[in-house]
């Protein structure tokens, strides 16, 4: 699955493809994201490329080729919704089927939805598949919806989560200070870190020295989960 902006970058890209046959210049792109600089494309773009939607044909400007489109996209479609964190939430354009995240139990056990991959470092475009299913203790998750994230960063390494580990996650939007949580910055970036307050804005702080806390207004982050569980492997 895409993020809200990572979408909206392919449809636009697509729906110019179409009309003149040229794609749009990353100024344009900017322009039609309402971002601020073209770093942000960049990493759009890079994303879409890394989850085989487009393709930069090497050796020309602005060449790229538009691969596949959302499953569900059709021109006129109504939003659907998705899997709720807002990790991969729907927005104002067609999404992708929706994907359950109730817990499914069996025994003692429940098999939850692995829903891709959450940065544990400088915040990275989160990657939104239920892309397999774990089992996983009964007595490890207790009451609610929950999903798991494969980790990829080491900034809570001093939490005891590493690189490649798979947390479980609380489907929650709120969080107490101290919590380690899910959070998306700007519903674009999504990052797993310790929540604090100062004062009215709140910190994601990291669990790794070479990190620094980051500040933001409160209505730039939006919590979509808390840490409940982790699971490693050995190899």
């Amino acid at each position: 699955m895409l993020t809200r902006k990572q979408q909206e970058l392919l449809l636009f890209i697509h729906e110019r493809m179409k009309e003149s046959g040229v794609p749009p210049s990353f100024d344009e792109m900017k322009d039609a994201l309402n971002l601020a600089s073209k770093s942000g494309i960049h990493r759009l773009i890079t994303a879409l490329e890394e989850r085989g939607f487009i393709r930069r044909l090497p050796n020309r400007a602005r060449a790229i080729e538009v691969i596949k489109l959302p499953e569900a996209y059709s021109p006129g479609l109504a939003p659907r919704r998705g899997f709720n964190p807002s990790v991969i939430e729907g927005g104002k354009i067609p999404q992708v089927a929706e994907v359950p995240i109730k817990a499914v139990a069996s025994d003692n056990s429940v098999s939850i939805p692995v829903m891709g991959r959450i940065a544990a470092g400088v915040p990275i475009s989160a990657i939104q598949n239920n892309t397999h299913d774990i089992t996983v203790p009964a007595e490890m998750i207790g009451g609610g919806d929950h999903y798991a994230l494969e980790v990829k960063g080491d900034s809570m390494i001093d939490a005891g989560i590493l690189d490649g580990d798979t947390v479980i996650i609380r489907n929650i939007s709120s969080a107490n200070p101290g919590d380690i949580v899910v959070a998306l910055v700007d519903d674009e970036e999504a990052t797993l870190k310790r929540f604090r307050r100062r004062g009215a804005s709140i910190a994601l702080e990291a669990a790794n020295p070479a990190y620094e806390t980051r500040i933001f207004g409160p209505d730039r982050v939006k919590i979509q989960g808390k840490l409940v569980g982790l699971i490693r492997r050995y190899h």
